[in-house]
């Protein structure tokens, strides 16, 4: 899961200032932690409390009510501090952003897309909701357990239907601000397909410009299940991070991370 919490960082900045460049930065001195790491972090509380549909509840409520100004969309944020706890039938990109530790968590892929959905569907019950956290779920455990990319490839775009035809080059001419499942998503494991490493996955999911801190995020869900993540990025991602989010990586990497 830090993976996806590197990505969100090395996004922050350039979600609202996009660039259309492999070459920048990874960290700078205002590089921080979003929403996307946040609620990641609450995935993974929610699984060590049992993955139930009220573990995911109870847990993406309590954290992200204790960071209250990491960027949540305007719809999440109504449901988060609202006294509803029904789904707001979204197909936004918030499901697939958070979805990253399903993809340690379960030994088979059949248990990956039942706890991606069932992660998803407490706030994004939309079928396109679902659809997107089961993707990246799915292509990580794909990468984690040593599928090659075309397998992965042709298991995403038969599954859920996504064009995976494209390459980063054609994707960034005319890739806007977009934060739905369909329009980011395939996008993001684009960038996981073309890549060789951790880094040149983040460089080119940033590169398309976008909702750029999610985009890295879900793309170095991916890349740090084919790859692992670097020392370097790691420990700088690491620091950034909060004391209580901290403990939640470190206590879910104990559990599930640290086996082969």
């Amino acid at each position: 899961m830090i993976g996806a919490i590197a990505g969100d960082i090395i996004g922050s900045i350039y979600e609202w200032h996009n660039i259309k460049t492999k070459s920048f930065p990874l960290f700078q001195p205002e590089s921080r932690f979003t929403d996307d790491s946040v609620l990641t972090c609450a995935v993974a509380r929610a699984i060590l409390n049992g993955g139930t549909h009220e573990d995911y509840l109870t847990s993406i409520r309590a954290i992200g009510r204790m960071y209250p100004d990491c960027g949540y969309g305007g719809h999440f944020i109504d449901w988060l501090m609202g006294g509803s706890t029904e789904p707001y039938n979204s197909w936004g990109n918030g499901s697939a952003m958070r979805v990253s530790p399903v993809i340690w968590a379960y030994d088979s892929l059949e248990k990956v897309l039942w706890a991606a959905k069932a992660s998803a569907e407490v706030t994004h019950n939309h079928p396109d909701g679902i659809k997107g956290a089961q993707a990246i779920a799915s292509a990580g455990f794909l990468a984690r357990t040593g599928y090659a990319k075309s397998e992965i490839k042709n298991y995403i775009s038969s599954q859920f239907g996504y064009d995976l035809d494209r390459t980063l080059d054609e994707i960034r001419p005319v890739y806007g601000f977009e934060v739905s499942c369909p329009g980011s998503v395939p996008e993001a494991i684009i960038a996981f397909l073309e890549s060789t490493d951790f880094e040149s996955a983040i460089r080119g999911a940033i590169s398309i410009g976008g909702d750029s801190d999610t985009i890295a995020a879900m793309t170095g869900a991916l890349a740090e299940a084919a790859y692992g993540v670097p020392y370097i990025i790691r420990r700088e991602a690491f620091s950034r991070l909060p004391l209580i989010l901290k403990g939640i990586v470190e206590e879910f990497e104990s559990r599930y991370q640290s086996r082969p």
